[in-house]
């Protein structure tokens, strides 16, 4: 429903959507679910002309909710989730005129949310979880040096990341049609700690180039919703959500060494990111036999100014379109089906690198979920 969900309670994902929507579920249920998703990026240089493709492999975006209530504590739910709202690998073919910003970046984040729901009243449900963030992160690039053959010097930067935050929000049926809520997820800090730094250098300039260790930290951002559900009748609901997120905390990209020589400073890249709105929206159809049938989509501004546009975020204001499927098998069991696409173009600058061109994107995704009740 073109990833809307703030302001109704369909199944466990409320624990990400909403935990305050949570409280109106009267049953227990677990949740799996996985999105593989194909995006790739065209980048044609603004003075030569040329293009060179991204080869970044297929992401596996995941979730997994389990929904619990207690037989003498009717209003509190209780819930754990774990799931994947950021993180994908981009990388680049070999040569291509951006290695010496980036040839690969892969981000890896799972959040893990253990969450409480309170039905404060008939109308209204309270909910939080904490929310603790782990993964790794990858960043390679090559060095504007020489081995004798003609190939590039690389840089590896690797290290695993920790950060914590909170999920809170609230539900209320102002009718019997109509409901709102509104969530708040904050911001996480991924700090990394001992990463490793491996320089693949020619032998004369290993003590420039000395592997070491480095510290660093990526800012996810915070995200404010509120949200509106519109229950036409018992088979046709409408969703609409309005996101702000908090994209300005993340303004320098910065790497601390261990080791400094004169040729390996600590660096802090400007990113310079602003804060936006995002708009979702979508319906869903119930049919008497057991099947659904769902539909969205969204707008989103980019966070990304223009002298700031990097190959690892080529980002620019974007439409995308959602469609899904759903079908319940008898009083515990059901499966749904999903896609996904969006498409965009970006034209502009990097002050820093002197990277200039225009980023075409594509995404495609279709994901599959299975959810058992009891």
């Amino acid at each position: 429903m073109g990833l809307a969900g703030t302001a109704v309670f369909m199944d466990g994902s409320s624990l990400f959507f909403n935990p305050g929507s949570v409280a109106f579920s009267n049953e227990n249920s677990i949740n799996v679910a996985v999105t593989p998703i194909s995006g790739n990026t065209l980048f044609i240089d603004s003075t030569t002309g040329q293009g060179f493709r991204s080869n970044s492999p297929i992401g596996t975006p995941f979730s997994a909710y389990g929904l619990f209530q207690l037989k003498d504590h009717a209003k509190l739910k209780l819930g754990i989730a774990a799931y994947t709202p950021f993180g994908s690998t981009v990388s680049y073919e070999d040569n291509w005129i951006g290695r010496f910003a980036l040839t690969k970046l892969q981000l890896k984040a799972i959040f893990i949310q253990p969450t409480f729901s309170y039905r404060i009243a008939d109308v209204i449900g309270i909910g939080g979880g904490l929310v603790i963030s782990t993964g790794d992160v990858v960043l390679e690039k090559d060095i504007p040096v020489q081995f004798s053959n003609g190939d590039f010097a690389s840089a590896s930067l690797s290290g695993s990341a920790l950060g914590f935050g909170y999920n809170l929000g609230i539900h209320y049926d102002l009718t019997k049609k109509l409901s709102v809520g509104l969530n708040f997820r904050s911001k996480i800090e991924m700090s990394v700690d001992d990463g490793n730094a491996i320089f693949d250098v020619p032998e004369s300039l290993d003590p420039n180039f000395p592997d070491g260790t480095f510290s660093g930290a990526l800012p996810l951002p915070q995200v404010l919703t509120f949200g509106v559900c519109y229950k036409a009748n018992d088979q046709l609901t409408f969703v609409l959500d309005v996101n702000r997120v908090g994209w300005k905390a993340y303004d320098t990209l910065a790497f601390d060494y261990a080791l400094n020589t004169s040729s390996l400073e600590d660096t802090k890249s400007p990113r310079m990111y602003e804060s936006t709105f995002a708009f979702r929206g979508g319906g869903s159809y119930d049919f008497n036999n057991g099947l659904s049938l769902r539909a969205g989509g969204g707008f989103g501004f980019s966070p990304v100014q223009n002298g700031y546009i990097t190959p690892e975020t080529p980002d620019n204001d974007r439409w995308y379109g959602t469609a899904g499927i759903g079908y319940v098998f008898g009083d515990h069991f059901s499966i749904d089906a999903t896609f996904y696409y969006t498409q965009m173009t970006r034209t502009g600058h990097n002050r820093e690198t002197g990277l200039s061109g225009t980023f075409e994107t594509k995404a495609i995704a279709g994901g599959i979920g299975l959810i058992y009740k009891w």
